[in-house]
């Protein structure tokens, strides 16, 4: 019994997780998730790192 509430309570908790990272994605209409890319970040532009698919 003590695992099967482990599982169910680890279940949860990456159920919540997901739905907050996911609040601009699933309420915002359009909404998505930032580029994490390097060519999209202007500060890393501006100090001349770039993404390696780039190079």
């Amino acid at each position: 019994m003590n695992i099967l509430l482990t599982i169910v309570l680890t279940a949860f908790l990456v159920g919540i997780a997901v739905v907050l990272l996911g609040v601009k994605v699933f309420f915002v209409k359009d909404g998505r998730f930032p580029s994490g890319h390097a060519h999209d970040n202007d500060r890393l532009r501006q100090k001349g790192i770039g993404c390696h698919r780039d190079m």
